[in-house]
């Protein structure tokens, strides 16, 4: 079996559903409010265990106070074990802010999630793993932190086989040094339309995938929503389309889609089917609140696509 590895963040989103964004002065009522597990590592991982075809592994580091002891429960309750002693600083947590159309935006407190003690690198040993998620928050947040650049070495030090690398909406905040580390990796881009044409300032979605598979050297995934992915591979592009769905909020979507992906093609689908997969998941999260999806509710989507008796 396939062995992936997801570097980065997790955390609680608490949920806070509201009319519109707020204004300086504000006083506005909420629609309704809730917590759940995130985290971008975590919904990566969430979702690729789904699929049971590889052995998933969390490394991600949770720490104490409210939100540590939170985490901690809730990992221990989906039976994830941790792979990290307890760091002894508090977690963090995230603020999910959505409104009257499903999109979110973030207001996040960083905390012990982040933070990468170096000594933690040879729990890993030497393992080469088929595949590695790698989070943008946590290659630009390291940038402030003591033990700085740890992941990036290790990853420099014990190359997986396939890395995987979502930079986010935070990708024109990493240094332009750092950036080039990882670019050196050729890692596979997992990216929206938005942040790509903000990174490499291409007008069209061609065109920004070409510019970033030229960066790489390897493949790129451009999500587009309800549009489906734009998907180049081996200098081959296509559209691959996804299902329209009614959108409840749009956490963790991205993070979702990633894990589908690494998971597909874990178990040997081309790239182009597997973003076919990840985007029936994808579609399966924003229809509702959060972005873990119930075992059940994946099951009962991918059958109703056709999707689940195939993969068997």
């Amino acid at each position: 079996m396939a062995k992936l590895l997801f570097l980065g963040s997790t955390c609680a989103d608490v949920i806070l559903r509201t009319p519109r964004l707020p204004h300086t002065g504000d006083d506005l009522n909420l629609l309704g409010q809730s917590v759940s597990l995130g985290g971008c590592a975590y919904n990566a991982f969430a979702a690729a265990r789904l699929f049971e075809s590889a052995d998933c592994g969390l490394f991600s580091p949770v720490g104490t106070g409210v939100w540590g002891d939170w985490v901690a429960k809730a990992l221990a309750d989906r039976g994830v074990a941790s792979m990290l002693p307890r760091a002894a600083e508090p977690n963090g947590c995230c603020y999910c802010l959505v409104d009257d159309i499903g999109e979110r935006t973030f207001l996040c407190e960083h905390g012990a999630e982040y933070r990468f003690a170096p000594a933690w690198m040879a729990m890993l040993g030497d393992e080469v793993y088929d595949g590695v998620y790698l989070c943008g928050f946590v290659v630009e947040a390291i940038v402030e932190e003591p033990t700085g650049e740890v992941l990036l070495d290790y990853l420099e030090a014990h190359p997986p086989r396939r890395l995987y690398f979502a930079p986010g909406p935070r990708l024109c905040h990493i240094p332009p040094l750092r950036m080039a580390r990882v670019f050196a990796l050729h890692p596979v881009i997992h990216i929206n339309a938005a942040e790509a044409e903000q990174f490499t300032r291409e007008a069209t979605v061609a065109n920004g995938a070409a510019a970033l598979s030229e960066l790489t050297e390897n493949d790129v995934v451009i999500t587009l929503g309800n549009d489906g992915a734009y998907v180049v591979q081996n200098g081959r592009c296509r559209c691959v389309p996804s299902w329209k769905v009614r959108v409840q909020d749009t956490i963790g979507a991205g993070d979702a889609h990633l894990g589908a992906i690494m998971a597909c093609e874990a178990q040997g689908m081309s790239l182009e089917d597997a973003v076919l997969y990840a985007n029936r998941v994808a579609a399966a999260v924003v229809s509702q609140e959060g972005a873990e999806l119930p075992r059940t509710v994946f099951q009962q989507w991918m059958e109703e696509a056709g999707l689940w008796d195939s993969r068997k």
